[in-house]
């Protein structure tokens, strides 16, 4: 299938044609008919999979041939990042360059002068963050009266973060009658639930679930001691890949690390997480999308909306704890049927997640062994709730005290059983 046997106008496809664009991905094939249609739509798809594209070209479409012109917002997305908004606001700037719709991406994070004056000109597609939406609606700067069309990206992600009551704040003040467009990449209960209030027979959509990882991406393994780390993630840097990397750390104080060791050897490299400013935040993600910064080391929450064309590399320091994540961070390359390739660093501590990981997906990944690191004598490791080595308590020591005598206890914690 292509994009011209989809019915869409021409402007649309020229700027498609402009995008490189051909093909559509399954999501694509099966949201957009559905979503020209005036249906509401329940979808489920992972990072990767050509989702914005998904809902953007049709809303494009939709309020194209309407043809309304009153200055009102007449199509919301609301999702939960900084990040994330600016990249589906510039997806909506290059599908609808040849249409005459106003667009406009409004988050937290800055002072609000610039974004309220191009609200105050009139938008009719707003990409927003829950935060930000709620201060101008409170100030009554924003109005969703005339709403034709709301989509709520990555709901599971606005679970995550804490948004989900100020989601549910936004929908009470949505009109009744609207199509609404319903994306997440996982369905806990509590997303389930949001899902049943606010949609309409929706029609169902599910592409590419979170056990599966795309057939384009090639993984690997690399087995390595905890503090040679470090070392072999310079050295792959410095002499097996050129190209812009995305590196996965599991804390905010472990991306620092490695920042600064890379910097340290010349290479140059970025932090993105939760402490950083918004800022400094997408500073580091602009420089990094225009290869001015080489390595962008990330979190997982802060790279969820990392949406980068052609990213080759994606290196996974740590395994995370959590299977699934192993899906999403490597979601980051390889995306909408390009070419990538995952690196995964594996100590002792890795060794479980690794054997989840591979349970997850379906499939043994392969180790790589021809680097100067690797070993063959890695023992899994239990950790604590803080992902510490777990060492074992010493045993009592015995008092001193002429006649003391230890009680004998058969649940104390030998350091043998």
């Amino acid at each position: 299938m292509l994009f011209t046997d989809l019915n869409l106008i021409k402007p649309i496809l020229d700027a498609l044609k402009q995008e490189g664009y051909e093909k559509p991905t399954p999501i694509q094939q099966q949201a957009i008919p559905e979503i020209l249609k005036g249906r509401d739509l329940l979808g489920t798809a992972q990072t990767g999979t050509g989702k914005t594209a998904a809902f953007a070209i049709p809303i494009l479409q939709n309020l194209t041939e309407k043809n309304i012109r009153n200055n009102q917002i007449k199509a919301l997305i609301l999702t939960p990042t900084r990040e994330l908004a600016i990249q589906i606001e510039e997806s909506f700037n290059a599908y609808g360059r040849n249409l005459k719709l106003r667009n406009l991406v409004v988050f937290g994070g800055v002072k609000q002068g610039a974004q309220e004056q191009s609200l105050k000109r009139g938008v009719d597609i707003l990409v927003a963050t829950p935060g930000r939406l709620l201060d101008f609606i409170s100030q009554g700067i924003i109005s969703l009266k005339q709403l034709e069309i709301f989509v709520l990206d990555e709901a599971d992600r606005m679970l995550d973060m804490g948004f989900v009551h100020d989601v549910k704040k936004i929908v009470k003040m949505l009109p009744e009658k609207r199509q609404t467009l319903f994306f997440s990449a996982t369905f806990p209960d509590e997303i389930k639930t949001l899902a049943n209030t606010i949609l309409r027979n929706p029609v169902k959509v599910a592409v590419a679930p979170v056990s599966a990882t795309a057939d384009t991406i090639q993984q690997k393994v690399y087995f390595v001691e905890k503090e040679d780390k470090l070392e072999l993630l310079t050295h792959i840097l410095k002499n097996d890949i050129q190209e812009s990397v995305l590196v996965f750390s599991r804390t905010k104080h472990g991306a620092d690390k490695i920042a600064r060791k890379l910097q340290s050897h010349k290479i140059s490299a970025e932090a993105i997480h939760g402490n950083k400013s918004q800022n400094a935040r997408q500073n580091a993600l602009t420089n990094f999308k225009s290869g001015k910064t080489r390595i962008l080391v990330a979190t997982d929450i802060a790279a969820r909306g990392i949406d980068i064309d052609e990213l080759k590399y994606v290196v996974n320091f740590e395994l995370s704890d959590v299977s699934e994540t192993y899906v999403h961070r490597i979601g980051r390359t390889g995306r909408a049927g390009a070419e990538g390739q995952s690196i995964s660093f594996v100590d002792s501590l890795d060794l479980l997640n690794l054997k989840n990981t591979e349970k997850l997906i379906g499939k043994k990944i392969p180790v790589e062994k021809d680097h100067p690191y690797h070993t063959d004598n890695l023992v899994p490791q239990k950790r604590d709730s803080n992902n510490k080595p777990f060492t074992a308590r010493p045993k009592p020591q015995a008092k001193e005290n002429i006649g003391y005598k230890k009680p004998h206890n058969k649940s104390n914690f030998s350091r043998n059983k």
